[in-house]
C-alpha cells in the first residue's frame, strides 16, 4: 500500500511539473491558453450540432423520396394489391425494370446491419400512412455501378460503337419491413451518395468564427497585459536613485487609472526620499557640533588614561553617525556618476591603510575603469579592506576585468574566515559574530552592510566566500557603466 502512495505521489508530481513547463507563465499566454481552450470546447459543440443537424437534412432529402414509394408499395402490398415499379426511385431505368420489392419470410437485413436512422423514418411514414407494422429493418451501402456510355462521333454506316464503360458511385438502400400477417416485405433503391464534402463549409465557418473570436479576445488581453508589462518594470527600475520612474497610462480605463496611481505614489516616493535626506543633512550636523565640542572639552580633562578613553568613546560616536548616515543614504545615491579608474581608486585606498602602518597590498593588473559613484564606492572599499586588517591583521586588493560590460574589486585576508551559515547574516545592519559592540573587536556591524549597499547601489552584487586554504575572499562586482544597468 506504501509502495502505491508512492509511486502515485511521484506520478502526481511529474505530471505537476509537465503542466509547469507547459502553461505559459505571462499573463497574455495564460489568457491565451484559457480562451483557446474554452472556444475550442465551444466551437467543436456548435460543429457538432451543426454538422448532425445539415447531415439529418441531407439523409432526407436524398434517402427519404426511396423509403416513402418502398413504404407505399408495402401498403399496396398489405392491401392486397401488386407493387408498381414505377413507386420506386430511377422509374424507368434498365435497373428499375429489374424486380425490386419482393415478399419473403424473413428480411433480408442482417441485424447487426441495422440503421437506426432509416428504420425510425421508415416506422414514421409507415405511420402516417396507416401502415401497421410489426418490425422494420433497413442499413444503406455505398455500390460503384458500371454503365456502358456511347460513341456518337463514330464514323456513319457503324451505328453507334460503345467507347467504353462510366462508373457512378451510388448508395443502395435495403429495406425491410414486417406487415401486421408476419410476411417480411424486401426491397432495394438506389440513391445518390451523400455528399462527402458535406463537413467542409461547418468546417471552415467554425475554424473561421473560432480564429476572429480568438482574434479578438487576445487583442484586449495585450491591451491589458502591454501596460501591465511597463508598470511592473518601471517598478523593478526605480532603485530610490533619482526620481521614480513615469509610466504613461494607457489600455483600458481601469488599467489607465492604476497606471496613474502608480505615478502618483511615485511622486510621494521621491518626495519622502528627499525629506529623508534633508532631515539626515540637518541630523548629522546637529550632532557633530556637540561631538566635536565635546571632543575639544575632552582634551582637557586629566588624567591622562581618562582623557584617552573619553576621546576613544567620542571618535566611536562619531564613526558610527558617519556610517548610519552613509547607510541611511546608501538607497538614495545622491551623488552623480562618473567615469573613474577603478584601479587607481583601488589603489588610493590601499595606500591610505599603508600609510597608517597596515599590511595591505595591491595587486599587479591591467587598469579598470567603470562609469561609478566614486565617494560610495571608495567607501565600500574602505569598509572591506578594514574589515580584513581588523580579523586578519592583512588584505590583498585586486581589480578583476569579468568582461566588457562588468569588473570586481576583490579583498583577500589569511584570517579565520566566516561560518557558511553566517555568511548571508553578516551582511544584515548592525549583526556581528562577536557580541560586544566594541569597535575595536569589530565595529558597529555596518561596515558590509554598506558595502552590499553600494554594490546595490551600482547595480552589482557583494560576494563573500571562504577560500580553501583558509581566509576570506570578499568580491564586490559592478557593471562597468552602473547608470546603464
Amino acid at each position: 500500500m506504501g509502495r502505491r502512495i508512492y509511486a502515485g505521489s511521484g506520478g502526481a508530481e511529474a505530471l505537476k511539473a509537465i503542466v509547469q513547463r507547459v502553461v505559459p507563465k505571462s499573463l497574455i499566454g495564460q489568457i491565451a491558453l484559457v480562451m483557446a481552450i474554452a472556444l475550442l470546447l465551444a466551437q467543436a459543440i456548435n460543429f457538432s450540432l451543426i454538422f448532425t443537424e445539415r447531415q439529418r437534412v441531407s439523409r432526407a432529402q436524398i434517402e427519404g423520396p426511396a423509403v416513402a414509394r418502398f413504404v407505399l408499395s408495402a401498403q399496396r402490398i398489405a392491401n392486397g394489391l401488386p407493387a408498381r415499379a414505377r413507386d420506386g426511385p430511377f422509374s424507368g431505368s434498365p435497373i428499375e425494370r429489374r424486380r425490386r420489392v419482393t415478399i419473403d419470410d424473413a428480411s433480408s437485413v442482417p441485424a447487426a446491419r441495422n440503421d437506426p436512422w432509416l428504420v425510425e423514418r421508415l416506422r414514421a411514414d409507415a405511420s402516417s400512412n396507416g401502415l401497421a407494422l410489426r418490425d422494420a429493418r433497413a442499413f444503406a451501402e455505398e455500390i460503384a455501378f458500371r454503365r456502358p456510355s456511347m460513341d456518337h462521333d463514330a464514323p456513319s454506316g457503324r451505328g453507334s460503337a460503345l467507347r467504353g464503360r462510366s462508373e457512378i458511385r451510388l448508395q443502395r438502400l435495403i429495406l425491410s419491413v414486417q406487415l401486421a400477417d408476419g410476411r417480411w416485405v424486401n426491397g432495394r433503391a438506389l440513391t445518390p451518395r451523400a455528399n462527402p464534402w458535406l463537413a467542409l463549409r461547418p468546417a471552415l465557418a467554425t475554424l473561421l468564427t473560432y480564429l476572429i473570436v480568438l482574434a479578438a479576445m487576445l487583442f484586449v488581453a495585450i491591451r491589458i497585459a502591454r501596460p501591465l508589462r511597463d508598470l511592473t518594470l518601471a517598478a523593478q527600475g526605480f532603485k530610490g536613485n533619482g526620481e521614480a520612474p513615469r509610466v504613461a497610462p494607457r489600455g483600458p480605463a481601469d488599467v489607465s487609472r492604476a497606471i496613474e496611481a502608480f505615478n502618483a505614489m511615485g511622486m510621494r516616493v521621491s518626495t519622502m526620499l528627499d525629506e529623508k535626506d534633508r532631515m539626515l543633512g540637518a541630523i548629522g550636523h546637529d550632532l557633530r557640533t556637540p561631538l566635536a565640542s565635546l571632543r575639544i572639552r575632552a582634551e582637557s580633562v586629566e588624567p591622562a588614561d581618562e582623557r584617552a578613553h573619553m576621546i576613544a568613546t567620542i571618535e566611536e560616536m562619531t564613526a558610527m553617525l558617519d556610517d548610519t548616515l552613509a547607510l541611511a543614504r546608501s538607497g538614495r545615491a545622491v551623488e552623480p556618476l562618473r567615469s573613474v579608474d577603478v584601479t587607481a581608486l583601488a589603489d588610493a585606498v590601499v595606500e591610505e591603510f599603508r600609510a597608517l602602518g597596515a599590511e595591505v597590498e595591491m595587486e599587479a593588473g591591467t587598469r579598470q575603469t567603470g562609469l561609478i559613484r566614486p565617494r560610495l564606492l571608495r567607501r565600500a572599499v574602505r569598509n572591506l579592506v578594514e574589515n580584513a586588517v581588523k580579523y586578519a591583521g592583512a588584505a590583498r586588493v585586486a581589480v578583476r576585468d569579468l568582461g566588457p560590460d562588468e569588473l570586481a574589486i576583490e579583498i583577500v585576508d589569511d584570517g579565520p574566515g566566516i561560518p557558511e551559515s553566517e555568511i548571508e547574516k553578516v551582511q544584515e545592519a548592525f549583526y556581528r559574530i562577536e557580541p560586544s559592540r566594541s569597535r575595536e573587536t569589530g565595529g558597529s556591524g555596518l561596515g558590509l552592510t554598506l558595502a552590499r549597499a553600494a554594490a546595490q547601489a551600482h547595480c552589482g552584487q557583494l560576494e563573500l566566500e571562504n577560500r580553501p586554504e583558509g581566509g576570506l575572499r570578499v568580491r564586490l562586482a559592478i557593471p562597468r557603466a552602473a547608470g546603464a544597468a
